[in-house]
This record gives structure tokens, sequence and C-alpha cells, in this order.
């Protein structure tokens, strides 16, 4: 193996180990299987607020039409795929779905309705994680405590689906991990 390969894969070994470390500290805080659905629908609906205004707003890439939403996104995207490949793939479909359904509603409502429509979709999904976190997990969410797990959200949401569909047993060991029992 050449030193560049070996120095590519000891940056992936570190990339992998950063995101299982950062994936296990962010399941701490969302153990009670409600807080998790509540999170995969805040999450969608907060992504969805975030892209929904930048479709107006086209923009020409490399010859291509895109919009300010897709461009938007290729940064975190590249974070997510550094972080975890496969995932980061999960995280790109759902993108592509939540850009493809941000294009159709602009396309189909007025400006104000697009606005009104991205408020809403914001309260109901800073809505949602709240009372996830206050309801059921009964404590506070885990971006208060370490900001970086905003961009955490996504992956644990694909991550969960992965594990269902009987993917990522490496995930499912770090998700599924019972918290210690307190001794009486």
């Amino acid at each position: 193996m050449s030193v560049g390969a070996c120095r590519q894969e000891m940056d992936k070994d570190r990339m992998g180990s950063y995101f299982r470390h950062q994936l296990a500290d962010y399941v701490e805080y969302h153990r009670d299987p409600w807080n998790c659905a509540m999170h995969v629908f805040g999450i969608v609906f907060l992504f969805l607020a975030a892209i929904l205004p930048l479709t107006l707003y086209p923009i020409t890439v490399l010859g291509f039409q895109t919009s300010a939403a897709a461009v938007a996104v290729v940064p975190v995207l590249v974070y997510w795929f550094l972080l975890d490949f496969a995932v980061g793939v999960g995280i790109l479909a759902a993108a592509i779905v939540l850009l493809s359904a941000a294009a159709a509603i602009a396309s189909l409502v007025t400006t104000l309705a697009m606005w009104s429509l991205t408020a809403v979709l914001i309260v109901i999904g800073v809505a949602a994680q709240i009372v996830g976190h206050r309801v059921f997990e009964q404590r506070q969410p885990s971006l208060v405590d370490n900001p970086t797990h905003l961009l955490l959200g996504p992956m644990f949401v694909i991550a969960k689906l992965f594990i269902a569909m009987g993917f990522r047993r490496d995930l499912a060991m770090i998700i599924e991990r019972q918290p210690p029992v307190a001794a009486s």
C-alpha cells in the first residue's frame, strides 16, 4: 500500500471513529422511541424549511441550472460523506427527495404561501424536538451541550433506518446499546 493510500485509510478510520464517538454521545440523548419518532418528523420538517426558500433562487453551476438550495446542501453532504460514506449516500437520497419536494412546492404556491409554509415547518419541527426531549426524554436537547449534534440528527435517522432494514450492525451496536442499570 502506498503512503498516500495508507494516509487516506488512516483519515477514513479517524473520521469513522469520530462519527462513532459522536453518534454514541448523541444516542445518550435519544433513548426513548417516542423522542426518536419526534426527531424523524422534526428533522425532515426543519431540513425542508431550510431549503424551501432557497429553491426560489436559480443558480448556474458549471453550466448546469440548479437552485441555491441544492448548492447550500453540498457542504453538509460532503461532511456527512466524510463521516460515514454509506450513511452519507442514504442522506443524499433523502436530500434529493426533499429538494425535489421543495422545488415542486415552490412551483405550485405563491411566495407568501411558501414563506408561510416555511414558518409552519419551522414551528412544527422545533416543537417536535422540544416535545421529544422534554416530554419523552425528560432532558435538554443534545445540541445544547454539543452544538455539532445539529448535524448528527439526519445521520442518526438514516442510521436507524439502515439498522431497521438489517444493515449496519456496527452502528446497531452503538445505537441499540442499553444504558447501564443503576445499582440499587
